[in-house]
């Protein structure tokens, strides 16, 4: 069975969290809520605070080499607080030198920046955070997803259906080789 992580805390954006969550389970995925709190995490949704969600595992807790692939969900709070934490930059190191699928929509590439991990890459993002990525060498592209082997990324919410069908391709396909950071 693949196992997922999912790596969130409060602020995220609860699209970019349930959705993606949902798809992996019903394809028999387990996928954790990895976190740096215990018990619950609150989501953002149409510009409020919206449902609290059970945290399954801490991030101190927790390896890249525990699963096959790792989803990074946005809103704005959420990557700007986990950016500053080394341990989660660590883990989304780990999974791009274990060559393993690493998934992030919207504001959730600003962690990756902070981790060094999009030079020379191929993405998409939130646009307001399009000029940050290319400084930090990233090749920015404005679509719905895009993948640039074993790394998949998207904009938006509404970019969610065809986010989900390329991060469930991808963690069937397994590592990929030339996977890089």
């Amino acid at each position: 069975m693949k196992r997922i992580a999912i790596l969130a805390t409060h602020g995220f954006e609860e699209s970019e969290l349930k959705s993606p969550k949902e798809a992996m389970e019903k394809e028999g995925f387990k996928v954790d809520i990895i976190s740096p709190e215990n018990g619950k995490i609150k989501s953002w949704a149409n510009g409020n605070w919206s449902n609290s969600y059970d945290v399954d595992r801490n991030l101190s807790e927790v390896k890249a080499s525990d699963y096959n692939a790792l989803v990074l969900p946005g809103g704005v709070m959420n990557p700007d607080t986990l950016r500053r934490n080394e341990d989660a930059l660590v883990l989304v190191r780990d999974f791009f030198s274990m060559k393993k699928p690493v998934a992030a929509i919207c504001h959730a590439p600003q962690i990756l920046i902070s981790a060094d991990v999009v030079k020379g890459r191929t993405l998409t993002s939130f646009s307001s955070i399009k000029d940050d990525l290319i400084n930090a060498g990233a090749k920015w592209e404005d679509k719905e997803v895009v993948v640039d082997e074993g790394f998949v990324t998207s904009r938006n919410p509404q970019d969610l259906p065809a986010f989900n069908s390329k991060v469930i391709e991808e963690i069937k396909e397994g590592k990929h080789e030339a996977q890089h950071a």
